[in-house]
């Protein structure tokens, strides 16, 4: 499945835009290729989107699926992600209303919509549910074979969860390409995978076999590109991360960037587990990327940092700062593009 810009989409996102559950949705209207024509959010219906998230889009926000329907979008995407990975009651009943409108649905929730009976008995011919988060058919363990590509391979790892890995990603495939560079960003989470078209749901694999699976997406694009980047997960500090390792060892990468929201100093939700200084983190994924020697050495050779809070001299200066610090290119590539990025990666 990929939404195209032949789709018109309407983007589910109740109480996303402000707060802390629509990470997936705004991606979306930042980096998707199909057209959103209308955000659903009861809490800002009638405000700018624009202005709200800083992206730009022009899209109206609206206050339920029925008011978007007026903007004659032919699919409804699930943006956001509330606590426990399934949607209230009210809000699943409007998407009951909109596939009983003609609307397919793109789902990147944990609970799986296109097997509901429910929501089966009211697909008409050429309507479709895209559940995201499944786990590939035909999976087995890792087994580094990764490292015999010929391609670069860029991983970026975080200092927490939700810092920015995947803009980062995307703003580096961008800005490669813009150069020339023969590069594929595979995606490895559920908006990843609504923007990229491709890719694998990282959280809904079986740990057992995740690494397996970053292998085999790994191994399936190595030999047609120069440069694969790979949408990194969670973090080695975070203490309820398991997919940081997983991605480091199918991956085999030959750089890493590593990302970081300005300023934060500990974990976010956790506060009795502190960030150590930046240094401290690099050396940390450095070591356990080479496991002692057991497989190849692998550097941080940027940093991508995180400034959305920021006003643009306050990001500026936190830019400069964490490069003094680091003794690394870095900079924020959403605000500033991603070229430095590229050209730390192309240089290891």
């Amino acid at each position: 499945m990929h939404l195209t810009p032949n789709h018109r989409v309407a983007v589910l996102l109740h109480e996303g835009i402000r707060g802390s559950n629509g990470k997936t949705g705004l991606t979306f209207l930042r980096y998707g290729e199909a057209p959103v024509v209308a955000v659903i959010d009861q809490q800002c219906a009638g405000e700018s989107l624009s202005q709200l998230t800083s992206i730009e889009c022009d899209a109206p926000i609206v206050d339920s699926v029925a008011s978007a329907l007026a903007y004659q979008p032919d699919v409804l995407l699930i943006g956001i992600a509330p606590s426990g990975g399934g949607l209230p009651e009210v809000w699943r009943q409007e998407v009951k209303q909109g596939v009983a409108a003609g609307l397919s649905v793109v789902n990147g929730l944990h609970s799986q919509m296109a097997s509901d009976p429910e929501l089966q008995r009211l697909l008409r011919q050429g309507q479709w549910i895209w559940d995201i988060r499944r786990e590939p058919q035909g999976l087995g363990v890792g087994s580094g074979k990764a490292r015999s590509l010929p391609c670069r391979r860029v991983l970026t790892v975080g200092t927490d969860m939700s810092v920015g890995k995947m803009s980062a990603s995307l703003e580096l495939h961008r800005a490669a390409r813009f150069k020339g560079i023969r590069s594929k960003f595979l995606a490895t989470g559920q908006a990843g995978v609504m923007i990229a078209g491709e890719g694998i749901p990282l959280d809904a694999i079986r740990v057992d076999f995740a690494t397996g699976a970053v292998e085999q997406m790994v191994m399936r694009s190595g030999e047609d590109y120069d440069l694969l980047i790979v949408e990194g997960q969670g973090s080695l500090l975070h203490p309820g991360s398991t997919a940081t390792l997983p991605l480091i060892r199918g991956t085999q990468p030959t750089g890493l960037v590593l990302v970081h929201r300005a300023g934060q100093i500990h974990i976010r939700n956790h506060e009795h587990v502190p960030i150590p200084p930046l240094p401290k983190v690099i050396e940390l994924y450095e070591t356990v990327a080479r496991a002692g020697g057991a497989f190849a050495s692998v550097k941080v050779v940027a940093i991508a940092l995180n400034t959305g809070h920021l006003d643009a001299e306050s990001a500026l200066r936190a830019i400069e700062q964490v490069g003094r610090e680091t003794g690394l290119p870095c900079t924020d590539a959403v605000r500033l593009g991603g070229d430095s990025l590229v050209d730390a990666v192309m240089a290891e």
